[in-house]
């Protein structure tokens, strides 16, 4: 038994993807789709959950337990510019008075909306676009129409000790209930944009609204959010303000560092219920 994105593989199964690698014009993204279908793998929607397994797919192809066809796009576009909406994400937008009474946040729906918050993501974010797998929801948050800021969450982190202990969960219940767990994993606000309180509005608004995106979306509703705030760049005083907690420190490690390297900035935990009972519920077996 092998496990990858909180997935058992057994040998039958990993041996039912060996067969289907041959093929003819299986290719990386027809094998992900293929092999959710054959293992049932799917969302409490009815979707196939194919970016997960694509994502371990590309792990047992490292680990070399299969061996993957090549790559359609050898290197993939991390991000792709369009000079339209460059000018549009650089120019800034003049905004005397914001009213945090009347601001809006809008989830990424349209096209047009979802290049935007890629480039205000890629121009102002110090991390830049780097696409988000699995389950996610993009926001984009306005005053009088203009665009003031961006957030983006998706899926949470696999093992993190503070939060872990916080919730009390044993490693089987962590590995059946982590998809209740939301990461808050981009929040810009654009570096024009100056207005007391902004960003803890920014985090209360987006957390009211959240889980009922999430349900329509994915048909479950998530009981806790979380993000990650690098130390020292940041202090997490805006999330203080919008009653996230701090529940500790990352070690400095990234997802997948198994050598314990540490090579990773050091990050403060926050979390915010969405759930009184988030405790019972993550832990529920």
């Amino acid at each position: 038994m092998v496990r990858y994105c909180g997935r058992d593989f057994t040998p039958t199964e990993i041996a039912l993807i060996h067969e289907l690698l041959p093929v003819p014009q299986m290719n990386r993204a027809r094998l992900s789709r293929e092999v959710c279908e054959r293992l049932g793998w799917r969302r409490e929607n009815g979707k196939l959950k194919d970016m997960s397994c694509r994502v371990a797919l590309n792990r047992m192809h490292a680990d070399g337990l299969i061996t993957l066809p090549p790559p359609r796009n050898p290197k993939p576009v991390r991000y792709r510019s369009y000079p339209h909406i460059e000018q549009a994400v650089c120019e800034p937008a003049v905004i005397p008075v914001i009213d945090l009474a009347a601001l809006t946040v809008d989830p990424v729906q349209s096209k047009a909306d979802s290049l935007l918050w890629n480039a205000y993501i890629e121009r102002h974010h110090y991390l830049g676009h780097t696409p988000m797998p699995g389950a996610q929801l993009r926001y984009l948050v306005r005053a009088e129409g203009q665009i003031i800021a961006a957030l983006g969450f998706g899926a949470s982190a696999w093992k993190v000790k503070p939060r872990d202990q916080l919730i009390g969960w044993t490693t089987e219940q962590r590995q059946r209930n982590l998809p209740l767990i939301v990461n808050n994993a981009r929040f810009l606000i654009l570096p024009w944009i100056h207005c007391k309180n902004l960003a803890s509005r920014i985090l209360s608004l987006a957390a009211r609204r959240l889980p009922d995106d999430w349900q329509a979306r994915y048909s479950y509703r998530p009981v806790l959010l979380e993000t990650f705030v690098e130390k020292p760049r940041f202090t997490g005083t805006c999330y203080k303000a919008a009653n996230w907690h701090n529940v500790g420190d990352t070690q400095g490690r990234g997802k997948l560092d198994v050598l314990h390297r540490r090579a990773k900035p050091i990050k403060s935990i926050w979390v915010y219920p969405l759930a009184r009972d988030f405790r019972q519920r993550l832990c529920k077996s």
